[in-house]
């Protein structure tokens, strides 16, 4: 298989993390790392000395032996970087979500997606969590086709981000953007349909309100209720809290259908749980069929490497391996631009609603697929 050689543009704590899951690939290196923050920049270079340090995006493509991307720098950033490496030098690239962070820059991501010559991946790690990915595989199969999907994620507040960047939703998009579009990806992905009417109540209740940064005190949301429903006639809900530390399991996901229903638990972080209760809980998928009723419990442990490696689960090396396979041309892109889109539009369109108290009507023509 062809060998990786990233180019890591941003390397903060979701930057560590890809390093850590890179080290553990087959045929993968870090050959160059761009990162403007001196201690984010030193503590990568420890992990990866043989890495060069670039100075700019400019200077990073311009190593030879970078041949693919990952843009894990902070949100408002990512589109416009895309667009720099379009024009200078389009390689394979793994983006972090979200794509972007404001609705005016719906068209130039639509630019970007027209002519972009090598394929891009938008990170939404969540679909290959272990339990995760075992529930999208037997949802159909468990529920006779679903009707009612559940996303609930109850879990710590905001990590502290270089510059504090993630404390105000200017530059995040707003949480429903910025921490939800995964789940709006899942609810798509999952449910095999588009969206067409979100509602939602959310706002900012117990985090960070006595947090002030240079005078201006932190805006970003800590909760909400959204309520999506498809084309297909599905409907799905998000529940989040982020002033739930002390929960079992982190997220939790619902399907159910006229023949049964399918959940899946997954733990928070391991270096989150409390020391003086042991272990931490083991991730578990539940089938409970209408006939014969009953639930079956199946546990779905995850190497503990990769648990040792970052706070997904084990998600970041599975989908890496994926990316790696697209990059050599043995499989298509699972998470495309149209899906990043897609997962942003929905978190601004439940942004929208809870500010406005309106449902959003996702087939008007300011939420068309670009």
């Amino acid at each position: 298989m062809k060998t990786l050689n990233y180019g890591i543009i941003g390397c903060g704590m979701m930057g560590h993390e890809h390093l850590r899951n890179i080290a553990l690939l087959q045929n993968a290196r870090v050959a160059a790392i761009f990162e403007p923050d001196a201690a984010m920049r030193a503590t990568a270079s420890a992990m990866v000395p043989e890495a060069v340090l670039a100075g700019s995006i400019a200077e990073l493509l311009a190593v030879d032996d970078v041949n693919c991307l990952l843009i894990a720098s902070p949100n408002y950033l990512h589109l416009a970087q895309l667009e720099e490496i379009a024009a200078i030098r389009p390689l394979p690239v793994l983006v972090e979500k979200p794509l972007f962070t404001a609705p005016a820059d719906a068209e130039r991501l639509a630019a970007l997606r027209a002519a972009y010559p090598a394929p891009i991946w938008v990170a939404m790690e969540y679909r290959y969590m272990p339990p995760v990915a075992r529930l999208i595989e037997q949802a159909d199969e468990a529920t006779g086709g679903i009707r009612m999907l559940t996303i609930r994620e109850h879990r710590f507040p905001f990590l502290e981000k270089v510059g504090d960047w993630n404390r105000f939703n200017r530059n995040t998009g707003g949480t429903l953007v910025e921490k939800c579009c995964h789940f709006f990806d899942l609810m798509r992905h999952i449910l095999k349909s588009d969206p067409v009417r979100i509602m939602a109540s959310g706002g900012q209740s117990v985090n960070h309100l006595d947090e002030f940064y240079d005078g201006e005190r932190s805006d970003i949301w800590d909760n909400a209720y959204v309520i999506v429903d498809f084309a297909s006639g599905a409907r799905a809900m998000l529940e989040l809290c982020m002033f739930a530390e002390g929960s079992r399991f982190q997220e939790e996901i619902s399907a159910v259908g006229p023949k049964g229903k399918i959940e899946c638990h997954v733990p928070g972080p391991g270096r989150f749980w409390p020391e003086h209760l042991g272990a931490p809980p083991v991730p578990e998928v539940v089938v409970s069929p209408r006939e014969p009723a009953g639930p079956r419990t199946i546990e779905i442990p995850v190497d503990p490497q990769l648990l040792a490696a970052g706070d997904h689960n084990g998600s970041t090396f599975y989908q890496h391996q994926r990316f790696q396979r697209v990059v050599a041309g043995q499989q298509e892109v699972e998470v495309g631009l149209k899906d990043g889109w897609w997962a942003v539009a929905m978190g601004m369109a439940a942004q929208q609603s809870a500010t406005t108290g309106q449902a959003v009507d996702l087939t008007a023509v300011g939420y068309k697929v670009r």
